[in-house]
């Protein structure tokens, strides 16, 4: 049996974790990662088209599936420009339809111009980024980030802004 005092073990031990820290500030303990362009996300999002910007018509969603065929979204022209709106008019959003609550499905009320869950009435604002304004729910909807290409209108889902309901990834 080896004699080690405290004052030895201590000793030891702070010298790895210096080495350690060392190794890792030097870039050498780090993995390769690809280059990423400033602001990305870390996930690798496929891009996807979803429909032709202008072939949407005002307050009439279209459901589509993203990032995977078990995650139900909706892609909505609002009318007017809203913040983080793609398109032309900046008036177009998408968000999953999974309430935040319960993981309800959502229906889009026309008149309100809301998505209401018919579970416990949770009520999201898509002209304000999904935010929650009533019911049970306490998080804001997962907000499908959008491209707009110009030369051939086609919007494209590109990644999404928070978590879908039940999952611990947004990719599965």
């Amino acid at each position: 049996m080896t004699d080690l005092s405290r004052r030895k073990f201590l000793r030891a031990g702070g010298a790895a974790a210096a080495a350690g820290a060392a190794l890792i500030g030097s870039g050498l303990g780090a993995a390769a990662e690809a280059p990423r362009a400033p602001g990305a996300t870390t996930l690798p999002y496929p891009r996807t088209a979803i429909t032709k910007a202008g072939t949407m018509k005002p307050d009439v969603p279209q459901p589509f599936t993203y990032p995977d065929a078990q995650s139900f979204c909706q892609i909505i022209k609002t009318g007017r420009a809203v913040p983080g709106g793609m398109g032309p008019d900046r008036d177009i959003v998408a968000f999953s339809t999974q309430c935040t609550h319960n993981g309800c499905p959502l229906s889009y009320d026309k008149v309100a111009r809301t998505f209401k869950c018919g579970c416990h009435f949770s009520i999201f604002d898509p002209e304000m980024h999904g935010q929650m304004v009533d019911g049970q729910a306490t998080e804001n909807l997962p907000r499908i980030l959008l491209e707009h290409d110009a030369q051939d209108d086609t919007l494209y889902a590109v990644a999404v802004e928070g978590l879908i309901y039940g999952r611990q990834s947004n990719l599965l």
